[in-house]
C-alpha cells in the first residue's frame, strides 16, 4: 500500500475489497515505522518492521536484525496459515 492515508479516504467497499474481513492471516513488511500498519492487521497479523528509530549498521546487518529476510518472511507467513 503506497499511501495509508490515501487509502482510509477511500470508500468501505474498495478498502474491503483490499483487504477482506475474512481473510485474517495478513503479514505487513515495512522497513519504516510499522504504526500505520497495526489497524490493518487484525488481532491475527503480523508486522515485520523496525519498532525503533535511528538504526544504525550496514543494510543486510538492519535487515537481519529487523527480520526482513526473505527465509523469516515466509516463516512468519507460514505459521499465520498454520494458526499459530
Amino acid at each position: 500500500m503506497p499511501s495509508s492515508e490515501l487509502f482510509d479516504h477511500q470508500p468501505q467497499e474498495y478498502r474491503d475489497g483490499v483487504l477482506p474481513l475474512e481473510v485474517t492471516a495478513r503479514v505487513a513488511v515495512e522497513q519504516s515505522s510499522t504504526l500505520p500498519w497495526e489497524r490493518y492487521m487484525g488481532r491475527r497479523g503480523h508486522i515485520i518492521g523496525m519498532k525503533t528509530f535511528g538504526a544504525s549498521a550496514p543494510l543486510k546487518e538492519r535487515q537481519k536484525k529487523f527480520g526482513f529476510e526473505p527465509d523469516r518472511m515466509v516463516a512468519v507467513a507460514k505459521n499465520l496459515l498454520r494458526g499459530r
